[in-house]
């Protein structure tokens, strides 16, 4: 995992934990309605631990009973974490959108590194994280 603090933030402690604590609302890009796939698998326990989840996905309507949208940019609230379901090439545009809309943090899921995307969105305020699991780091810190 690679955790990058943006220079307004503060960096005491557990920045994992703080992300958890701090977020209500978590944008899963790429969030598909099939329950077989990791991110629906992801979602769906966040969802049960209290967070409020908007799947972005273009080929969705609804997933996991929320309305689905094609781009971040159409979602019509704030937005803490920015969780990416995309292959690492991909999250660049990911990335600018999470900037545009003026989330909080950009998550890399699990095997998911672009060091491009991840230096610009903190280089714009967000934290960074790369190559992490929101599912696994969360019941860690349970």
């Amino acid at each position: 995992m690679n955790l990058h603090w943006p220079d307004n933030w503060s960096r005491n402690g557990d920045g994992v934990a703080q992300i958890l604590r701090q977020a209500k609302t978590i944008a899963v890009v790429g969030l598909s309605s099939n329950p077989l796939r990791a991110s629906n698998e992801v979602a769906a326990y966040l969802q049960r631990m209290g967070y409020r989840i908007i799947p972005v996905n273009p080929n969705e309507t609804e997933v996991l009973g929320e309305k689905a949208y094609a781009r971040l940019e159409d979602v019509p609230e704030a937005i803490d974490i920015v969780d990416v379901f995309r292959k690492s090439e991909d999250v660049g545009p990911v990335a600018d959108s999470a900037i545009a809309v003026k989330a909080k943090v950009l998550w890399m899921q699990l095997g998911i590194e672009n060091g491009a995307a991840a230096e610009k969105a903190r280089k714009a305020g967000l934290a960074v994280v790369e190559n992490a699991c929101l599912l696994v780091e969360h019941k860690r810190r349970r």
